[in-house]
């Protein structure tokens, strides 16, 4: 099968590798589209110690099952897999079992990911995309689903319903577009800020949001003036602005994984009681749930999706790099 592979630090190639073969338990699917996250820029710039090149990137999959009892099913791969037996995975929170891994990775074991024409995966991994679903589209279901899952975090940790908070999205990549879609169209928040240096990304995420697009240097990003900041870049300098401009008792959730060091004014957070979550993935209703929420419709139209062939995957990693993609999100097909 034709793959492209992450080789080496900002190399990626797309070349001939071995197709995976049928094992108990598992299914093979056919990849009709694969969409690339930042964790996947994260390898490509060397800088994840979980995903070590050579190795076939990729976890936001979508295709057509080609064996086994979900034969010919469109599907959406769910790609954390989990022991299914610790304390978290029995009691609905197997996003936090301390044995998952994700596709796409060959740290503590390989599982090779979904820049390819096929890929092997758990029968219990997989979900079904409904008809009136793009099988294409449904790639974005992972994403949709960290990003729903950070919101309804939100919404257990706010002293206030979520459309009454003064709110700041800091990015406009994909998980950024998407919680604010989600903040707006299912939590009805309509004081709403999206923030990045990107104003090629801004001026796309202005066409599907009602949010006020700024830079992150902008005249109203001020002090102690948001209830609740959602960082979904992980930078030293974005988590300093989030802690400066969140009120006190104010909530941030973090989202982004760009720099997992630097300082922090611990001294504010205390004085102020401000809370800070951490988040990372999501639960198996969740990610079900976002299947529903897309299917119907729920935030609105995905023209903000870029299709891009996967022989040509390399291009848009360098762009992404780059800084020059308009795009937030970009979807790769076989």
């Amino acid at each position: 099968m034709k793959a492209l592979v992450y080789t080496g630090v900002q190399e990626m190639e797309f070349r001939d590798e071995k197709e995976p073969s049928e094992k108990p338990g598992e299914s093979i699917l056919k990849v009709h589209a694969s969409g690339i996250c930042g964790s996947d820029m994260h390898a490509y710039h060397g800088k994840d110690e979980r995903r070590i090149a050579p190795l076939i990137l990729g976890h936001e999959v979508s295709g057509k099952i080609i064996n086994g009892k979900f034969k010919d099913q469109n599907s959406v791969l769910n790609p954390l897999i989990t022991c299914r037996k610790c304390e978290y995975c029995t009691c609905g929170r197997e996003h936090l079992c301390s044995d998952r891994v994700l596709l796409g990775m060959n740290r503590p074991y390989e599982r090779q990911g979904g820049f390819a024409e096929f890929i092997t995966v758990p029968d219990h991994n997989i979900f079904k995309v409904p008809e009136i679903l793009d099988i294409k589209e449904s790639a974005i279901v992972e994403p949709t689903a960290v990003s729903y899952h950070a919101v309804l975090l939100a919404v257990e940790a706010s002293k206030k319903p979520l459309k009454d908070c003064r709110t700041l999205v800091q990015g406009a990549g994909a998980i950024g577009l998407l919680c604010s879609l989600i903040l707006s169209k299912i939590q009805g928040n309509a004081n709403l800020t999206i923030s990045d240096p990107n104003k090629k990304r801004l001026g796309e995420c202005a066409k599907y949001v009602d949010a006020k697009i700024v830079s992150p240097d902008h005249q109203d990003i001020k002090e102690s003036s948001f209830d609740l900041v959602f960082d979904t870049v992980g930078l030293e300098l974005s988590r300093q602005q989030a802690i400066s401009v969140v009120k006190p008792g104010g909530i941030i959730i973090h989202i982004g994984l760009t720099q997992p060091e630097g300082s922090f004014n611990f001294r504010k957070a205390t004085l102020q009681e401000v809370t800070f979550i951490g988040t990372y993935c999501y639960t198996n209703k969740e990610f079900g749930e976002t299947i529903d929420i897309l299917a119907n419709r729920g935030l609105g139209k995905t023209d903000w999706i870029e299709f891009r062939n996967l022989k040509d995957g390399w291009g848009a990693f360098k762009e992404i790099h780059d800084g020059t993609c308009t795009a937030p999100k970009i979807v790769l097909l076989p």
